[in-house]
């Protein structure tokens, strides 16, 4: 290389020939439009007028012309339709009325009976299964009755005491007005002879000094009688006055076959027991007899 051009070249080396072939070579056909580059229009915009294409426009409601605001209101429940059709509703009143005439004109022609307009006669009431026993015996004119066809007779210096109404109790006074001796009768229903004493003999005794002896069985003197039993006592109590007394006493119960116990409650004070012993002797024998 000497750093001439070489004589006879024409052409600039450093352009390639390639560029002029390019420019003689003749031009491809044109392809027809693809359908993915032809302009979509945009979907209508429930903010804008929909009969009018194109952008948005302004408007005096922040809402839109087409479109109200939204509600802040619950929806109103939706009613719920009756179980009960509504056609069948006068039916069944219907019935109802119907049903009410009926039981009216039942009650006022008398229920339906047979009885002709007239009052039933009560159908009567069962008798009881025991009754009270017979007795020969005849009390005095002057027995005090107890119940259940139980008397007792009082012997002289003997008062019923009116304030009294359990049974039939008796007192003797001393000269001062104060009691000296009580016999008592009273009776009770379905219990045991032996209960009976006990609950009379306790109360007897209640809030006193007592010493009761034991419960003993006693011969039932009639043949009504199923249970005798008896039960003697003594104790200290105060008068009125608070001064103490000494009291004995004792307590005798008999059941009869009826279920009807009849109780004889004795009570005198120590220094006046031997004349009360001897006038409680009679007035227990009436007792007895009337059983």
């Amino acid at each position: 290389m000497t750093g001439k051009r070489d004589k006879g070249s024409s052409g600039n080396p450093w352009v390639n020939k390639d560029q002029d072939e390019d420019a003689a070579a003749p031009a491809e056909p044109e392809l027809p439009p693809s359908p993915w580059n032809l302009e979509v229009p945009p979907p209508p915009s429930p903010w804008t007028n929909s009969g009018s294409d194109g952008p948005a426009q302004e408007t005096s409601s922040p809402w839109g012309d087409n479109v109200g605001p939204p509600s802040l209101r619950r929806p109103p429940p939706q009613k719920k339709k009756p179980r009960i059709p509504p056609i069948l509703l006068p039916i069944g009143a219907g019935l109802v009325v119907v049903a009410l005439v009926a039981v009216a004109l039942v009650l006022l022609s008398g229920g339906g009976d047979d009885t002709g307009g007239q009052t039933p006669t009560p159908s009567p009431s069962p008798t009881p299964t025991a009754s009270t026993p017979t007795t020969s015996y005849t009390p005095p004119a002057n027995a005090v009755q107890v119940g259940y066809g139980v008397s007792v007779v009082p012997v002289q210096g003997w008062s019923v005491l009116e304030a009294e109404k359990r049974g039939k109790e008796l007192v003797t006074y001393a000269p001062n007005g104060e009691a000296r001796a009580f016999f008592w009768v009273r009776q009770k229903e379905n219990v045991t002879a032996q209960a009976y004493l006990v609950a009379i003999v306790e109360g007897e005794t209640e809030n006193e000094i007592a010493k009761l002896g034991s419960v003993r069985n006693l011969p039932c003197p009639k043949d009504v009688l199923e249970e005798c039993v008896a039960i003697s006592y003594t104790s200290t109590t105060k008068d009125k006055n608070g001064l103490e007394v000494k009291v004995q006493g004792w307590v005798e119960a008999y059941r009869r076959k009826d279920k009807v116990v009849t109780a004889l409650d004795f009570r005198t004070r120590v220094d006046y027991a031997p004349k009360a012993e001897a006038d409680a002797a009679p007035m227990k024998k009436s007792v007895v007899d009337s059983l």
